[in-house]
């Protein structure tokens, strides 16, 4: 249901009409005692849970069950005792106050705490709400744009940010007078949130799949056969060169108005325009080398994911132009793309190690010619079984994507009704 009523916000479940409240933070919200004790002074177990800063900007949620997450304990029962204005209980809401960036001010509610004695850590403000909240609905609220960009003026500091307790008291916060509604905007995120931590899992569990397949379907080196095969292929792996079944592809035809492309070593081919908001080739485009579909580049620069390069197939465009300073090549003899995967294992890392004539160059290039790259030894099965493997791993690659945009679907979804549902 939509509404433009001023103190509502524009889209709210059905049957609530009422205007929301709007108060000063320091009106509906006690601030707590800090612990600022360090968890080695407090212990790592016990009968005590301790929230720092670190848990709610890194690995905590706008809204957390606490019976489900195991953290560091107090051991000191003394300082259980000592400790116990710090204690938080059910519906408490403890917020970062420093951070490196714009995050300063993140919260998280924690609900289900039952019996348990949880602590407010190191750089934290613990709020204590006045009166009965619903489920969830202070955790997503606090951290919503309409809360937050009242925070940002009050930020202090410029490589560490911070905010103050005496900043924060004449914020306002806004919320539906009715519990009821509280508890229904609380509960739709909560499902939202367990919907992205299910697709974030299914992501991660099918990242690790592919990892372990990439270990297992390619020999390790100096064996000649790997753990895992199709069906039906037996024959021992040749050694090859790579130069033996791939020739160069360098220089372009003129055309300048191709997609121009990098190589990111996490995400693989990404236009200029995306990665670096403009095309950043300049002069140097004319001599850009013209990569046909189905051909590679190797990457020769060193990055923290890919310490010796990284190898890839252009299969997003029918041409494209690529910096020339990358090793392009072709496949005479062999599927380009199980080639890629072959790379992806990182097994030719120990010969690429081997050709490096020294350190990253001031360009942050990897010293390593076409000549010796072209070198490199590497171990193939026949092209039907290369067609198999590569096979396998696009279908494997095509779920992971459809996954991460799942993922990045629902993640835009709830920001956009943080944006709708809250004033």
């Amino acid at each position: 249901k939509m509404t433009q009523n001023f103190k509502a916000p524009k889209l709210r479940f059905p049957g609530f009409t009422e205007d929301w409240e709007q108060r000063k933070l320091e009106e509906s919200f006690d601030f707590l005692q800090n612990n600022t004790l360090s968890r080695a002074e407090l212990g790592d177990s016990g009968t005590a849970l301790n929230v720092h800063y670190g848990d709610i900007l890194v690995k905590f949620g706008d809204c957390i069950d606490v019976s489900l997450n195991e953290l560091p304990h107090i051991t000191n029962q003394s300082s259980v005792e000592k400790l116990k204005n710090s204690y938080l209980k059910d519906g408490d809401v403890v917020m970062a106050d420093t951070a490196e960036d714009e995050t300063v001010g993140k919260c998280s509610e924690l609900t289900d705490i039952k019996d348990k004695i949880v602590l407010s850590g190191l750089h934290t403000i613990p709020l204590r709400p006045k009166n009965k909240f619903g489920k969830g609905y202070l955790g997503y609220y606090l951290n919503s744009g309409s809360y937050h960009d009242q925070l940002k003026p009050l930020m202090q500091g410029i490589k560490v940010t911070s905010i103050s307790k005496s900043a924060l008291k004449n914020t306002i916060v806004s919320f539906p007078r009715d519990v009821s509604e509280q508890e229904k905007i609380g509960n739709f995120f909560i499902r939202i949130d367990n919907l992205i931590t299910l697709h974030q899992r299914k992501f991660e569990t099918l990242k690790k799949l592919k990892k372990g397949f990439l270990q297992k379907m390619f020999p390790k080196n100096g064996e000649s056969v790997p753990e895992i095969r199709f069906p039906g292929f037996t024959d021992a792996w040749e050694q090859r060169k790579l130069g033996d079944i791939s020739e160069r592809v360098q220089g372009n035809d003129g055309r300048m108005d191709l997609p121009t492309l990098t190589i990111s070593a996490s995400n693989g081919w990404m236009n200029q325009v995306e990665r670096f908001s403009g095309n950043i080739a300049g002069k140097e485009q004319k001599n850009y080398t013209l990569l046909k579909k189905g051909q590679l580049s190797y990457n020769h620069g060193n990055s923290k994911v890919a310490k010796y390069g990284t190898v890839f197939t252009l299969e997003s465009q029918e041409e494209a132009l690529v910096p020339r300073v990358y090793h392009s090549f072709r496949m005479v003899d062999g599927d380009s793309k199980f080639i890629e995967y072959l790379f992806a294992t990182r097994l030719p890392d120990r010969e690429l190690s081997k050709l490096i004539s020294s350190g990253a160059r001031m360009d942050g290039l990897l010293n390593i010619s076409y000549e010796d790259f072209m070198g490199l030894k590497i171990k193939l099965p026949s092209i039907i079984e290369q067609k198999q493997i590569s096979d396998f791993f696009r279908l494997l690659d095509s779920t992971i994507t459809l996954h991460q945009r799942k993922l990045d679907t629902l993640k835009k979804f709830k920001q956009g009704m943080l944006q709708q549902m809250f004033i």
